[in-house]
């Protein structure tokens, strides 16, 4: 569920600012093989310097890609220099305000769905177990629940009676026309970061209220 840092996703979103980024960018991912400086630059008629920055800055942002080949075929000495090559990058970057995770959504409810193939498995019970798992991976190595929550975008905080309530749902618009599904999916995905992270996972409850997450995390008595 942990993202690569926003700073760093919002850094590639607005590397793409550029028109002839965009273009370029767009170029390659149609391209069937690896795209060359030199193939950029005679697409747009830009200097073979530009088209290696443009190139360089996306690649570096994490949307494409570097390989290194030798177009001639030829090997050994006298064959020349590799040629740097580009293609798409094979991971995804998103930016949602606030976070949103429909990603994970989708993985654990496909998940359900398959274990309960057979019948041996209820589909509710195969996604409570999908979801448990998930937050149990979550809560791996962390300090505490609330930095589980802090690093995922749950933007937990703490009410004057103790009761810690999650101000962002990242399954917002799931919860809007599957509440039931998804709320419980949520809580098992959390009390599954709590079981992982050292706190009690009966302490989170399903307490639905307008404008936040339907758990919470009620104070030790």
């Amino acid at each position: 569920m942990q993202k690569q840092p926003l700073d760093e996703r919002l850094a590639a979103v607005t590397a793409l600012d550029d028109p002839t980024r965009r273009a370029v960018l767009s170029f390659i991912v149609r391209s069937p093989e690896p795209v060359g400086r030199d193939a950029v630059a005679d697409e747009f008629g830009l200097p073979r310097s530009t088209a290696a920055f443009h190139l360089d800055r996306l690649a570096d942002q994490g949307l494409l890609e570097v390989e290194f080949r030798r177009l001639s075929g030829r090997t050994g000495p006298g064959s020349g220099r590799p040629a740097k090559l580009y293609r798409r990058a094979s991971r995804e970057i998103t930016v949602s305000v606030p976070e949103r995770h429909y990603d994970l959504a989708a993985g654990l409810l496909a998940t359900a769905v398959e274990r309960s193939g057979d019948g041996s498995i209820g589909v509710m019970d195969a996604l409570a177990q999908a979801a448990h798992a998930a937050g149990t991976a979550l809560g791996a190595g962390a300090t505490s629940l609330t930095d589980v929550l802090e690093t995922n975008g749950f933007e937990p905080r703490t009410e004057p009676d103790g009761t810690i309530v999650i101000g962002n749902c990242p399954f917002h618009q799931l919860v809007a026309d599957h509440p039931t599904t998804v709320c419980t999916m949520n809580l098992h995905l959390l009390r599954g970061a709590a079981c992982a992270c050292g706190a009690d996972p009966d302490a989170l409850q399903l307490r639905p209220a307008p404008g936040r997450c339907c758990v919470t995390i009620e104070p030790p008595n």
